[in-house]
């Protein structure tokens, strides 16, 4: 009488791609009750009560997308499944999404202990992919409550967006405490920043076996050069679109924001420093520059896709609007080199679906003034990184690298980022030759069109699993949201 089965699916002939192994072997892979329990050549099919064969795709583990907004310009039950959809297409199975009180998200404020249950609950059901929160302490009572978020829910990453002293999400404003629904007598300024550090330090010293996956992540952005450069580039009739957007916010600001953040984390100890969305060459040298002063703070630095395939002469104008812009294509060029150079720790999406009726202004639908700022990317994120990265030289384990394994790490995502025995089974196969056109008609985000319309990459996601399931495979999403949430603690 023969045994049972031991496997629940066996995935047979892949080429899989593991975080600091060079060689690709081709491989099968077992799954056992969600995880990955035996990898090896030449499983028996006997062993799978399940089976299914790669067809020699690569396998790369499951990308862990650190930087997405879900919800902040709909509803977020609304946005997660749409959105998340669009984000197994494009072989991401984990979602790490910023939010925070004020307008947009939620359009609430007060305190997170009555904030964030509601964050979840809307979560709750809408997610295709796993997720968990970055949160962003606005308020200085936030500041208070950076223990109970980590304590209740796993919440280790929290966030400033410095330009929001004098700044707001789409252009200058003298109602700071308005859109942030803030008391008037609060600062959203230097001194908060410095406060929210030296809090993440005492959470820190609190919870030492914890250290490592306390962070503090910052949008660099100096508020005061944004609002003097924008009135100049307003008068200035020569520049328009991007070029004028990237212009009224000048690469100079992130480098000014990045070397005011880097000694304020040197005066509080905050040593976990994350420096999001670097998009310019004086941003990623500011950064590196501080690396140099400061050695004993541990910063990593994270680009977009986007400021990776776009530039300020893309086509599709207006609708690649983004905090910080889009920038001319030597930076673009200079960001590949640093991501070459292993300057750059992780890349992600910067998603935000902003939709077009939404994006461009009805009555100016080309004054990029007007434009909101945000868009949707996450299902082209490793198909983007591959493309592009493949003709610059970047080997697939420094691809998982970047997608994968140093979000997971740096997050305290234990069991995500490689395909190993006893991580999450999170598994994309991806055809390597498969080239395709980007056209939004095709996308499953409620965007209605995208940045990266007309684009051709070669690499192409075919089928996603999540913890063993698949939740994407031919063209077609498989099944109703299960994705989980994740507590980091």
């Amino acid at each position: 009488m023969s045994e049972a089965p031991d496997l629940d699916l066996i995935i047979k002939n892949v080429r899989v791609v593991r975080p600091q192994q060079a060689t690709v072997e081709l491989l099968d892979v077992g799954i056992k009750d969600g995880k990955f329990a035996r990898i090896a050549p030449n499983l028996s099919v006997d062993e799978g009560k399940e089976v299914f064969d790669g067809n020699n795709l690569l396998a790369f583990p499951g990308v862990v997308d650190a930087h997405m907004h879900v919800g902040i310009y709909q509803s977020l039950d609304r946005d997660a499944v749409t959105e998340t959809k669009a984000a197994a297409i494009g072989g991401v199975t984990t979602s790490l999404n910023y939010i925070r009180t004020g307008q947009y998200y939620l359009n609430k404020g007060g305190a997170y202990r009555d904030f964030f249950p509601e964050v979840l609950a809307l979560s709750e059901g809408n997610f295709f992919v796993d997720y968990s929160y970055h949160v962003a302490p606005i308020s200085s009572t936030h500041i208070d409550e950076m223990r109970s978020l980590f304590e209740n829910y796993g919440i280790g990453s929290f966030k400033i967006f410095m330009f929001y002293g004098g700044y707001g999400l789409h252009g200058m404003s003298d109602q700071q405490n308005l859109f942030l629904m803030i008391n008037k007598e609060e600062r959203y300024d230097l001194a908060h920043f410095e406060f929210i550090m030296r809090g993440l330090t005492e959470l820190r010293e609190l919870y030492p076996e914890s250290s490592d996956r306390l962070s503090l992540s910052l949008h660099c952005e100096v508020a005061e050069i944004l609002n003097a450069y924008t009135k100049i580039v307003q008068q200035d009739t020569s520049l328009t679109g991007l070029k004028a957007y990237s212009a009224a916010r000048p690469p100079h600001s992130e480098g000014l924001a990045i070397c005011i953040a880097s000694y304020l984390a040197h005066e509080t100890n905050c040593l976990n420093i994350n420096l999001l969305h670097l998009s310019s060459r004086k941003a990623v040298e500011a950064a590196l520059m501080m690396q140099t002063i400061f050695p004993h703070i541990n910063f990593r630095r994270e680009v977009t896709i986007g400021h990776l395939l776009l530039d300020v002469d893309a086509p599709t104008g207006k609708w690649a609007k983004v905090n910080p812009p889009i920038r001319p294509r030597e930076d673009v060029e200079y960001l590949w080199q640093a991501v070459l150079d292993r300057q750059i720790d992780w890349i992600v999406s910067d998603h935000a679906c902003c939709g077009a009726e939404q994006k461009a202004s009805l009555k100016d639908p080309n004054n990029i003034w007007l434009a909101k700022s945000g868009f949707g990317g996450t299902e082209y994120l490793l198909s983007g990184v591959f493309s592009e990265g493949s003709k610059r030289g970047i080997s697939y384990d420094r691809m998982a690298e970047l997608l994968s394994w140093n979000p997971a790490r740096r997050f305290g995502l234990d069991a995500k980022g490689d395909i190993a025995v006893g991580y999450d089974a999170d598994l994309v196969l991806l055809d390597p030759t498969e080239t395709f056109v980007v056209r939004a008609a095709e996308s499953a985000s409620q965007q209605g069109y995208t940045p990266f319309e007309g684009m051709e990459l070669t690499g192409r996601v075919k089928t996603t699993f999540l913890r063993g399931r698949r939740i994407f495979d031919r063209g077609e999403i498989i099944g109703v949201p299960s994705g989980r949430y994740l507590n980091r603690r």
